[in-house]
């Protein structure tokens, strides 16, 4: 694995984002394009015991998640294409702009299972998020609310507690998930890492604005090669 800004002194976690059913073709309901792909990559790096802990993260949504397509009425109801204000529960000053998608993850359900063939046991840790119908979460450490935080899914804690300075991001979408993950280790205080070649985004043309954002954020860009 090579990487931009190595240090000799890490301690290093692996985080595996939503590497689930629904995520991947053929058969997900809310395919990335490549993602079945990535698990031998994936299991290689589980296999890396440089790595102090390696966590997992799963979207767990109810069936009337509010980031679902259907929850909506016509005719601003379309995957991929309409949009919602998502407030603050506790606090509807606070709000931000979803993407709705299709119907995916719901607990349960295969499509929320992680992904066949994905090395499950090497696992320290399984963290679920979007599990609150009214808020949509990308981040493994939360949803962006902030006044006040909900749904913090303890990821920060456990990282903490292990003494991790340093943090990989890997998983599905290099767009949204992988990339609200990966900003918000900035924010947490860890070093962060994205392996780039395993990480499939949903959009190609959302590809150079995020290596942007993760540059301007110190995060560093790896490979498996």
């Amino acid at each position: 694995m090579t990487s931009t800004q190595p240090k000799e002194d890490e301690v290093k976690a692996l985080i595996v984002v939503d590497m689930q059913e629904d995520f991947c073709p053929p058969g997900g309901a809310l395919p990335v394009p490549g993602g079945r792909q990535l698990v031998d990559t994936i299991n290689e790096l589980l296999q890396n015991d440089t790595f102090i802990i390696k966590i997992a993260s799963k979207d767990a949504h109810p069936a009337q998640h509010i980031s679902f397509a259907d929850t909506h009425a016509p005719p601003n109801n379309r995957p991929y294409r309409s949009t919602i204000t998502i407030q603050n529960p506790e606090n509807p000053e606070e709000s931000f702009q979803s993407m709705l998608w299709p119907k995916h993850c719901v607990e349960g359900t295969w499509g929320a299972e992680f992904v066949e063939g994905l090395h499950v046991h090497r696992f320290h840790h399984i963290v679920k998020k979007g599990t609150d119908e009214k808020v949509e979460m990308y981040s493994a450490f939360g949803s962006p609310f902030r006044n006040p935080p909900i749904g913090d899914t303890g990821l920060t804690t456990i990282l903490r507690n292990a003494g991790i300075t340093d943090v990989y991001v890997v998983g599905l979408a290099a767009d949204y998930c992988v990339n609200h993950t990966a900003l918000d280790a900035v924010k947490a205080g860890f070093r962060t890492h994205v392996v780039v070649d395993a990480t499939e985004f949903v959009d190609q043309s959302h590809m150079a604005p995020v290596y942007q954002a993760w540059g301007q954020a110190g995060i560093g860009f790896l490979t498996m090669k």
